[in-house]
Formats: C-alpha cells, sequence, structure tokens
C-alpha cells in the first residue's frame, strides 16, 4: 500500500527545496503526497508554488502584522496539528530551520508520526547566530526519524549529538536540484526571467553585484554596517549593485533611507525564483546573508561573501567558493574590492568545487521514504 506524506513548510526558501522532492513524491506510485503550509511568507511563498505548479492541500495563512514568535510558533503548533488529525500521514517532511518546520516536527513527534528532515545537520554552533534558526535545526534533529544531510559535514554534526548513524544520510541539497529545474524552464521559456532585461540594458558593461539581506541578527547595526558598505562598494564606476529588497521594515527602512537615488544601486522589488536565479546568472559575485545563496551561486561559478559572523553551512567556505565577512563594513568592503581587483583570488573562488549537490537529492531522499 502506498505511503501517504504530507510535507510542510511555509516559506519561500523551503519551498524552493521541497518542490523538487514533492514532484518526485508525485510521479512515484509508492507515495500518496499532500501538502501543507503555513504561509509563514505569503507572496514570496506563492511566487515559487506558481512557477512549481503546486497546489497546497492545506494553507494555514498564519501570518498577521506584527506576530511575535512565540505567537507564530504557538499557531503553527496547533494548526498543523489539526491538519495531521485529519490526513494521518505515514510520514511528515520538513526541511531546514523555520518556524514552521520546528512547529510541524513537534506536531508530528506529538503524535508518534516519524519525521524526515531535508537539509539536516546544518550547524554554527552558535545559538544565536543565525537565530532561531540554529535553535529549530537542533530542536527537530533531537527526534526526527530520517536525516537528511546535504553534506559529510552535516552528517557528522548529527553523529557528534549522538542521533543514531542508521537514520542519518547523506543526499547532497536539493537545492541544487531546484536550480537545474529552474535554469532549464528558463532555458526553454526565456519570458519566465526577462523582468530584468531593463537593469541589465541600464548596467551594461558594469560587474553586477546581486544582494540579499534580511537575518534578523542582523537587524539594527549590522543592516546599517551593510548599507555602509554599499554605498562604498557602489562608488565606483565599474560595477552595479542589484538588491531585491526583503519586505521586513527592518531591513526596507535601513536600505531606502541609506541606498535610495545611488545611480549604481537598483533597490527592487523581491524577486520570483526565475528572476532570481537569472540574477545570480549575471552577478559577477554576490553580497548576502542568506543560507540558501551560499548554496545556489557556487552551482554557477559565482563567490560569495556571506555577510554574518557564523554559517552553518561550512562547507562552502572550506570549498572556497564562500568567504565569511560579517557585518563590519570596511571588511565588506575589502573583501569585494579584493574580487574585484584581483583576477587571481576571484577565479580561486569561482572554479572551486561546489559542495552541496549533483541534481539528483529528491529522488535519493524518495527512495529513503519508501524503505
Amino acid at each position: 500500500m502506498a505511503s501517504k506524506i504530507l510535507t510542510v513548510f511555509g516559506t519561500r526558501p523551503e519551498a524552493i527545496k521541497l518542490f523538487p522532492l514533492i514532484h518526485v513524491l508525485e510521479r512515484d506510485d509508492r507515495f500518496v503526497s499532500r501538502t501543507c503550509i503555513s504561509a509563514q511568507h505569503r507572496a514570496m511563498l506563492d511566487q515559487v508554488l506558481a512557477i512549481a505548479n503546486i497546489a497546497p492541500d492545506h494553507d494555514l495563512d498564519l501570518m498577521t502584522p506584527g506576530q511575535t514568535l512565540d505567537e507564530l510558533t504557538a499557531r503553527a503548533l496547533t494548526g498543523i496539528g489539526r491538519v495531521l488529525d485529519m490526513e494521518k500521514p505515514d510520514w511528515v517532511v520538513v526541511q531546514g530551520d523555520t518556524t514552521t518546520v520546528m512547529a510541524g516536527a513537534l506536531a508530528a513527534y506529538y503524535r508518534q508520526i516519524p519525521v524526515c528532515h531535508v537539509e539536516a545537520g546544518l550547524r554554527s554552533g552558535d545559538i544565536h547566530h543565525p537565530w532561531p534558526e540554529e535553535v529549530n535545526r537542533k530542536v527537530v534533529g533531537s527526534f526526527a526519524a530520517l536525516h537528511c544531510a546535504p553534506t559529510e559535514t552535516a552528517a557528522a554534526a548529527l553523529r557528534r549529538e549522538n542521533v543514531d548513524p542508521a537514520s542519518v544520510h547523506v543526499t547532497g541539497n536539493t537545492v541544487i536540484d531546484a536550480l537545474h529545474w529552474v535554469t532549464t524552464r528558463i532555458e526553454n521559456e526565456p519570458a519566465l526571467a526577462s523582468g530584468l532585461a531593463e537593469l541589465e540594458k541600464r548596467f551594461a558593461g558594469k560587474r553586477i553585484i546581486g544582494m540579499t539581506s534580511h537575518r534578523r541578527e542582523n537587524f539594527g547595526e549590522g543592516m546599517r554596517g551593510i548599507a555602509d558598505a554599499v554605498k562604498r562598494i557602489a562608488a565606483r564606476p565599474d560595477v552595479a549593485v542589484i538588491f531585491p529588497v526583503h519586505l521586513n521594515p527592518n531591513v526596507r527602512e535601513v536600505m531606502n533611507a541609506e541606498l535610495a537615488g545611488l545611480d549604481n544601486v537598483a533597490l527592487i522589488e523581491p524577486l520570483d525564483y526565475p528572476h532570481f536565479a537569472r540574477l545570480l546568472d549575471i552577478s559577477y559575485l554576490m553580497l548576502s546573508d542568506s543560507g540558501g545563496v551560499q548554496e545556489e551561486a557556487p552551482a554557477l561559478g559565482k563567490p560569495v561573501l556571506v555577510m554574518r559572523e557564523t554559517t552553518e553551512r561550512p562547507e562552502g567556505v572550506e570549498a572556497g567558493t564562500a568567504l565569511l565577512v560579517g557585518t563590519d563594513p570596511d571588511r565588506i568592503v575589502a573583501e569585494t574590492t579584493r574580487l574585484l581587483d584581483d583576477e587571481a583570488a576571484y577565479a580561486a573562488m569561482a572554479r572551486a568545487h561546489n559542495p552541496f549537490g549533483d541534481g539528483q537529492s529528491a529522488t535519493r531522499i524518495c527512495d529513503l521514504l519508501a524503505g
């Protein structure tokens, strides 16, 4: 009899990393695939669902203005719990480190439903960076029945925490599956990512620096440091910065105050997934505090300067595809300048091997779920 799999997610990054697995589950006769979203991100999540052609079976639509983390956690826990009581799945699948992931996994545990944790084992070693994501991962890692680690480093972190080695499997990261899928779609349907054409024309002849910034731990002084660095970098006549600005007001207020109106900076609305893949493709390098960018950019040969104090993805730093620069503006400017002016330094990062996967992760996870 087919196993019922309930995949629970709530944010755009989760959707990007889970849609390849959902696609494989839907095609596989061994499974009945069901989906539940919390809509922890609303508009950005819906964009990914649309391009991936996924219609959720349950949409909890949990977000309210000014909601605290404990309020969101409580609503996610009870809302997902009700869905579990209706669906009675054989497995619950969660991905990564969000509040939805932790609440969804905990609701399953309370019902003794086994949890499959996709992208398991990432650790920064600091419970406040990234916050609250580091603790969310550790909570799920303490009881998941199946840990799908993207790399051997992540698998080793789980084993050090006394997780049963038989439940830990290195699968690669599904984000590479997703990137391969969307780049193929763009090749066949260029109109999917044509919305950056005007910016590409405006910045012709300049090296484009793609940028993202949204981490909670960078709110305040960190964001101001990042903005100061970008202002100084953008003073160079040979570069341009394209920055899809996160919807969070803690990001928007700082960036609009410091960067709006600069000739070589384009502050744009958040991009859907095909356009973000296009931004990665046209960028010379990436400045980011995102976890996913640390995995995606190297797949396209783009160096990443990580604007965080720690990373739960040390493989990229060890491989040379990423470099931690924190939020100190002097450090960000210095390392960006080095990559712009030192061809050997740039080549060393651009050509480094991507340690995060080969595009077959979803198939491996499906086979593990089938037993």
